[in-house]
């Protein structure tokens, strides 16, 4: 099954070469500040997925640590959807949104509503949701990290906050 998912993710890859968020370098607005991790922080890999960054596992979930250097060729899917996230909705329908656990970290998740995304990256972020949804390990960890994400949709809510949905 392994060789099954290096293929799939590199086809999931292939999806994000030569788009960003932005029509430019959306890492000259916060200087890479999402490439600026610590040995307590990453990315999480998806079910299936290898990287050649150092590999941490907390709350049963594997994550890429990222220090700042890595060969943008071999970044985990995660980092290349960043700062979006392909939702699960409860009909199984994929909806793309700014992924507000990015909000302490990436100007673009914070000023969301007032940012031109580049309409090809987000389609992608789309494509890229469609196949992991499709996978039963991967289409898990959308439901949870949705769950997770619309917990904090309802508690910025709740204290006032808007919704950076697409």
């Amino acid at each position: 099954m392994k060789s099954n998912y290096t293929r799939f993710y590199k086809n999931l890859y292939r999806l994000f070469d030569g788009v960003t968020p932005l029509s430019a370098d959306c890492g000259e607005i916060c200087g890479g500040a999402c490439c600026r991790g610590s040995e307590d922080t990453g990315m999480i890999l998806f079910p299936g997925e290898s990287t050649s960054l150092e590999v941490k596992q907390t709350h049963g979930r594997r994550y890429a640590i990222c220090r700042g250097e890595c060969d943008r060729l071999t970044r985990p899917l995660s980092c290349r959807i960043f700062p979006f996230f392909p939702m699960l909705t409860d009909d199984g329908e994929i909806r793309v949104t700014a992924d507000p656990r990015g909000r302490s970290i990436c100007p673009l998740v914070r000023n969301a509503p007032n940012i031109a995304f580049d309409t090809s990256f987000i389609r992608r972020v789309y494509v890229a949701g469609r196949a992991l949804s499709r996978q039963p390990e991967c289409r898990e960890l959308l439901r949870e990290i949705t769950a997770e994400i619309n917990d904090i949709f309802m508690l910025s809510a709740k204290i006032g906050g808007e919704k950076d949905e697409l």
